[in-house]
């Protein structure tokens, strides 16, 4: 087949092992999300601590009473 028309064909002759080789991306990629997951843990707790939760439920409560 000169062209492959349909997406399974083009899947198919996709070079994957070219790009995973040769592009800088593939091999950073993963390293960066675990990196990047202790991070984004600390960030969540400190978002989702009682204290905060609770602040943003006053300045919810204090906001839906002025429009009332």
């Amino acid at each position: 087949m000169k062209f492959p028309y349909t997406f399974t064909a083009k899947v198919a002759q996709f070079p994957f092992k070219f790009y995973v080789k040769n592009n800088w991306i593939w091999r950073y990629y993963p390293i960066a999300i675990v990196l990047c997951i202790p991070i984004f843990n600390s960030i969540s707790k400190l978002a989702n601590s009682p204290e905060n939760v609770a602040k943003w439920a006053e300045i919810r409560r204090k906001e839906a009473a002025e429009h009332h």
